[in-house]
């Protein structure tokens, strides 16, 4: 944790880190418009700003294993990896170091397999003491839904859907219920269950557009759905 009692050294590396916060990439904005990452580019640069952030998140504190809470920030994370040359120097000139895609920053010791890793809630709460601001919606993926948002299901083929109750459940092959709709959806869910990729608003049935990002959004907050590029 950082304090007021830090070393200089650590205080120095820590103001190095900060300034990375300012850094701009507009070649990895371009990369992410050009490949419908995200949608405009006031979108890319929130989604990089919160990589920036995280990562310094990370190096403030060494004695947790800081998990990746969104997919989206992540894609660009790796995208901005891509530029090898520019993210390696962006490494070097404010954390010191090349800092790896998947980090595992808990000490190398004896201890490294009982570190602790936080859950969401103790992300987000070192999150706003750090930065001193609410953690944005950018790490909500559900809430970046949107009828003209594209979203990828890897399960599809393998999803069943099944009656129970006047309720339409959507089902996988080990008989998991993963949500219950009622008939009005079914059309839906079944699109759903058996497309691989598709945009919101393609969802087959008589929803609003309304009603289709809230379906989706739904299954992206349980993680059986992904916002795609």
């Amino acid at each position: 944790m950082i304090s007021t009692k830090e070393n200089s050294a650590e205080g120095t590396a820590a103001l190095s880190s900060f300034d990375a916060l300012a850094y701009q990439a507009p070649f990895l904005i371009e990369k992410l418009l050009k490949e419908r990452i995200v949608e405009t580019p006031e979108e890319g640069e929130a989604l990089f700003a919160e990589v920036k952030r995280y990562m310094v998140l990370v190096r403030s504190d060494n004695t947790k294993i800081w998990k990746m809470y969104s997919l989206r920030v992540d894609e660009v994370w790796h995208q901005f990896i891509l530029f090898t040359r520019e993210y390696m120097d962006f490494c070097q000139r404010f954390f010191g170091g090349y800092i790896p895609h998947s980090p595992s920053n808990a000490p190398k010791s004896k201890t490294v397999d009982t570190a602790e890793v936080p859950s969401f809630e103790g992300f987000r709460s070192r999150y706003e003491e750090l930065f001193q601001s609410p953690l944005p919606d950018a790490w909500y993926d559900e809430k970046s839904v949107t009828p003209r948002r594209r979203v990828l299901n890897d399960c599809a083929g393998t999803l069943t859907l099944r009656d129970e109750d006047g309720m339409v459940d959507l089902v996988t092959s080990a008989g998991d219920v993963l949500l219950s709709v009622n008939e009005f959806a079914r059309e839906a869910l079944a699109f759903i269950a058996r497309t691989g990729a598709f945009y919101v608003r393609e969802l087959l049935g008589d929803l609003t557009d309304e009603e289709k990002v809230a379906l989706v959004a739904t299954l992206v907050e349980n993680h059986v759905l992904r916002v795609g590029s």
